[in-house]
């Protein structure tokens, strides 16, 4: 048979491990900001001026320069960049170089076109920029690992159905007949992360020419798509493609073949199967229906075989190449990787049963939990990688075997000072939250005990994050020393002999995998039914069945203002840290209970686009926070947390009191509302809506002048300055509504009306 002559491209996966190694310093940055922001609430004021004596700044010394940020640095937007650029720039950049490194390999081919690679590198790199800018901006949907507003959501479809192009035509052309397992991990993150992506984000613009949008689903409809599409960017961008890239790197940095055949094709299946399902679990003891609760715990636990096989598939690849890791910086980061990936897969079941999710959920020991995958089983996979892949890209050897041990000890070191203290603090909170004394009432009242008792923690992760960002530090000057003292190869030649035409039908003697491994069409539709089957047992129910979601008459839609100030609470990022769910347990009913003691109803949410239940909480439970405190209490609270509650790390929002709310869409919010969504607002009330928001803003801002006389003399001594057109009023009008339209012990529903 004639052997073809054929090159590799190297250049892109250049361009997407420089991108890995950039975003990577970038998120670790974000990161380690938002964990020092955690104990010193005030690095904004002290980076661009207060009007607090007792804080050092390094501007003028009044507020003002903090105004103008306009909440660009406040502690939820860096959060969100953190996340996100950690997920879609590090974790996915690392993803795409090693799989267009290995894909060329394994196929035999060179990329199907170098157009479509370029077109999706730098469509992926403008994403990232765009996110940044939008986040910094306040422009967000708040939806975990999904804060893009619409038209970001649009380019990463655009960018991604690109890679998939290109990536099945390669496959297409390929000049090796079977697909090694690595691949069937690649076309199996495509189909679920192309579906999860779509379904999760579909969203009614306001307007074709802004950033606003609303999802088209509300409460806990909202609920259970955002935890099936959470949990699996989990699955499907954190997970599946980098174990393909362990079948692939692993064995090839330790020249051994895989431990066991049967054990990947086990792996892969029950894994793309089993792990959509497990989304629920994140909602343990909401609103959700119980049975969503339950499906959503019993498949997280029997995630655990499939994860473990796979893990121990990677580890006993090693067999007989174990005293090769105490040489290779490599192997050390990859045995360092696979354990903390199957530390993560036993502990995240673990948390998804009942019993420990009622005392880990909203604590730091999901944080701890979701940084050990993070740190330890993504960031060193992708250390690995690129130790592994800089020396052959340049034709050299790794400039510093010694600077890569530094970093590999660095990073473990950083990996235990950040989770050992996150999971500490998680049980801490968890047991404090719930301590009651013998007469009843709540041992520590105040929420800000307990958060007191975790502040040596957050100084212990902040140190982790220290080594851990040292460590990739070392790792770029290593890469930096690396590349100058080699020699770049863009097209590596290679040779192989065309595939030849046989006929599809199972040959006799022919295994059915290894009959399905020649057939990339069949594989791919099988894929997309198995990971298919358990999202449309979840989702379509949820979603179709009216009586999953029981109407509570009293009920009723959000006023004008109060949609503009939940507007306000998305835009700064305030689900970061506060949770809007009360669940039926006796210590949050008594500490959470406002003026209306009642656990959280699905029925109240029926108007919440998107839902904002959260997933951590550093600050108290708001979802009963309608009346708790008077007006002027959230004024002074945003404009100083510290001036009403002593020793609070929540930031300041001096922007909010002295910035005008933008009321110009104020009117097509309500119609929107109204005509994509069926929300009951009458066209009187529509009509009427500036005249609405005055009354109620005026209200307001009389209650504040009543209670606090400081402030009304305040504003007196300014009589140009109307504190009705304040954005703080608006978000005050939303904090206030929250928790309120459930006033008695009883009940409605529309069906015992």
């Amino acid at each position: 048979m004639e052997t073809q002559k054929f090159s590799y491209d190297n250049s892109i996966v250049r361009a997407f491990l420089y991108a890995t190694i950039v975003f990577g310093i970038i998120g670790f940055l974000f990161g380690l900001t938002a964990a020092l922001m955690l104990f010193y609430p005030e690095l904004p004021e002290f980076l661009f001026g207060t009007d607090d004596t007792t804080i050092n700044s390094l501007a003028s010394g009044n507020i003002q320069g903090l105004i103008n940020t306009h909440g660009a640095f406040g502690f939820g937007r860096i959060r969100m960049l953190h996340t996100s650029t950690v997920i879609f720039a590090f974790v996915c950049n690392i993803v795409y170089t090693g799989i267009y490194y290995s894909l060329q390999r394994l196929l035999k081919a060179r990329m199907y076109s170098d157009t479509l690679s370029w077109l999706h590198f730098w469509t992926w790199q403008i994403m990232i920029v765009a996110v940044f800018i939008t986040f910094f901006m306040g422009i967000n949907t708040s939806k975990e690992y999904a804060e893009h507003e619409w038209p970001i959501d649009i380019l990463i479809a655009f960018s991604w159905i690109i890679f998939g192009i290109n990536m099945f035509l390669t496959i297409a052309k390929r000049r090796v007949r079977h697909l090694y397992v690595a691949i069937w991990f690649y076309i199996g993150t495509w189909i679920a992360v192309a579906m999860l992506h779509i379904f999760n984000n579909l969203e009614v613009p306001l307007s074709f020419t802004g950033w606003k949008s609303y999802s088209v689903y509300a409460g806990v409809k909202d609920a259970i798509v955002q935890w099936w599409y959470g949990h699996n960017a989990v699955a499907f961008v954190l997970t599946t493609p980098v174990l393909g890239l362990m079948y692939y790197f692993l064995p090839k940095a330790a020249d051994r073949p895989v431990f066991s055949y049967k054990l990947s094709i086990i792996h892969f299946w029950s894994l793309i199967f089993v792990y959509i399902w497990a989304g629920p679990h994140h909602l343990q003891y909401t609103s959700l229906p119980a049975w969503a609760q339950a499906v959503g715990t019993g498949f997280s636990i029997m995630l655990i075989a499939p994860s473990w096989g796979g893990m121990l598939n990677g580890l006993l690849t090693l067999r007989g190449a174990w005293d090769k890791v105490r040489e290779n910086p490599i192997l050390k980061f990859f045995v360092v990787a696979v354990t903390c990936y199957g530390m993560a897969t036993f502990e995240g079941p673990l948390l998804a049963t009942k019993n420990i999710n009622k005392i880990g959920h909203f604590t730091d020991w999901v944080i701890g939990h979701v940084h050990l995958g993070a740190l330890g089983w993504n960031g060193f996979m992708a250390f690995g990688v690129i130790y592994y892949l800089v020396p052959i890209l340049w034709r050299t050897k790794i400039w510093s075997v010694k600077l890569a041990n530094w970093h590999f000890w660095l990073g473990t070191l950083g990996i235990i000072f950040y989770a050992v203290p996150m999971y500490i603090s998680g049980f801490t909170q968890g047991l404090m939250w719930k301590q009651f004394n013998p007469d009843g009432t709540l041992v520590w009242k105040n929420w800000l005990d307990t958060v007191s008792a975790i502040i040596p923690f957050f100084w212990a992760r902040f140190a982790g994050g220290l080594f851990y960002l040292s460590g990739a530090i070392l790792m770029v000057i290593n890469v930096y020393k690396t590349a100058k003292a080699g020699s770049f190869q863009k097209e590596v030649p290679a040779e192989a002999p065309a595939l030849a035409n046989i006929s599809n039908q199972r040959k006799e003697g022919e295994g059915t995998h290894l009959w399905l491994e020649r057939m990339p069409v069949l594989l791919g539709i099988l894929s997309f039914l198995t990971i298919s089957i358990g999202s449309s047992v979840e989702i379509i129910p949820t979603l179709s069945l009216k009586k999953s979601v029981p109407t509570i008459s009293a009920v009723k839609p959000y006023s004008p203002l109060e949609l503009e100030g939940r507007d306000l609470y998305i835009r700064e990022g305030c689900n970061a840290c506060h949770s809007q769910m009360v669940r039926p347990f006796r210590d949050e009913i008594v500490r959470f209970n406002g003026k209306n003691g009642q656990y959280s109803k699905a029925g109240e949410f029926v108007y919440d686009r998107p839902f904002l239940w959260g997933s951590k909480r550093t600050g108290p439970d708001l979802h009963r926070e309608g009346g708790k405190n008077p007006s002027s209490w959230h004024y002074k609270h945003m404009y100083n947390p510290r001036s009403t509650s002593a020793g609070s790390i929540m930031p300041r929002y001096p922007w909010l009191i002295a910035n005008n709310l933008d009321r110009s869409k104020m009117v097509d919010k309500m119609k929107l509302m109204k005509n994509s969504f069926d929300v009951p607002y009458t066209k009187a009330e529509i009509d009427s809506a500036d005249k609405w928001a005055d009354n109620q803003a005026a209200k307001i801002v009389k209650d504040i002048f009543s209670e606090a006389a400081d402030l009304k003399e305040e504003y007196a001594k300014r009589p140009d300055v109307k504190l009705e057109k304040k954005e703080i009023v608006a978000l005050i009008s939303y904090l206030q509504r929250l928790g309120t339209d459930i006033k008695t012990t009883e009940i409605k529903t529309a069906s015992n009306n």
